[in-house]
């Protein structure tokens, strides 16, 4: 069976690369890609993998929610998804929809979509929020530990620029950045609130741009109870990751050119200090795929009952 896909906000990074995974999905096939700026153009102008013949379109929400999707997936900036999902409300529409933005993130009526650790959770929510890129990488390093955790959790992250987005900004300008690294949020970043609610613990968190273009790293710092040693924390994060092929374990240093353009996340470079109470961890992944576009291909996957890594792997 095929499954047709509407895709809003397709302009950006990551709409390149979910077009790619939809192109290369066998049971999906793309309905429509709506851009404003792009409106009328080719898409294969833009993006190869895309149909030779498919142009962009210009639907406001209205017009969407008439179009017969399966699925419709919104890349578009914070702040923007509420009336595209209201609109498809309204229509009686049953399309599975998958959200990007950071929007529904904090909304328990949607199904918050980190397969590897909510994945049980998943009761046929037809409404699936995407975590964001430093969320997906600091969840994933803390889970394992969480209930060995004593006072906050530091996160230091680094992102490419690719992560600012295509607005013009400091963040995302190669000349500024050239022999750089800005940091920015340093208090209050949404990642940090959406992170501190999902592992119910306190995490702070420190972001900053990079003159790479994709990929991020996070170093979390952790203070537990009671210590451990090195090999039992390699245990712990194998046994919890046990059986997740899109999670490596590794006790090297993770590097994140070592996974840029892979929908893979890295943890490692364990670092036990304070006499066993003190856990560094590693986490690394692209954030355009882990941390986006990939983890939403994951997340249609689950919605519509199909293999979880099929067109991710």
């Amino acid at each position: 069976m095929t499954y047709r896909i509407g895709l809003i906000g397709a302009r950006g990074h990551v709409g390149s690369e979910l077009i790619r995974l939809i192109q290369d999905h066998p049971n999906l096939s793309l309905a429509y890609v709506s851009s404003r700026e792009r409106e009328a153009l080719l898409l294969s102008d833009f993006e190869p993998a895309a149909p030779a013949d498919m142009r962009y379109v210009n639907f406001d929400p209205l017009q969407a929610a008439q179009e017969p999707v399966d699925v419709l997936v919104l890349a578009l900036p914070n702040g923007l998804a509420s009336v595209w999902v209201e609109a498809f409300d309204v229509a009686g529409s049953k399309a599975l929809i998958v959200d990007l933005s950071a929007d529904f993130r904090f909304d328990d009526r949607w199904f918050y979509g980190l397969p590897e650790l909510t994945r049980k959770r998943y009761a046929g929510q037809r409404r699936i929020s995407n975590p964001g890129c430093y969320a997906t990488a600091m969840q994933l390093a803390i889970a394992p530990m969480r209930d060995h955790l004593r006072g906050p959790v530091q996160c230091f992250g680094v992102s490419g620029f690719s992560g600012a987005g295509t607005a013009p900004s400091d963040k995302n300008n190669p000349e500024k950045l050239q022999a750089n690294i800005i940091p920015y949020a340093l208090t209050g970043h949404i990642h940090e609130r959406e992170v501190s609610e999902q592992m119910q613990h306190d995490v702070q968190f420190m972001p900053h741009v990079a003159p790479h273009f994709r990929g991020l790293s996070i170093t979390c710092n952790m203070h537990l109870r009671p210590s451990v040693s090195a090999q039992e924390v390699n245990d712990i994060y194998r046994e919890f990751y046990r059986g997740e092929p899109l999670i490596e374990i590794s006790a090297a240093m993770p590097w994140l050119s070592a996974v840029a353009g892979l929908p893979v996340a890295r943890l490692g470079g364990f670092s036990i200090g304070g006499e066993g109470r003190r856990l560094v961890v590693v986490s690394v992944l692209d954030n355009l795929l882990k941390g986006a576009a990939s983890q939403a291909m994951q997340n249609i996957n689950l919605g519509l009952g199909l293999p979880e890594t099929l067109g991710v792997l």
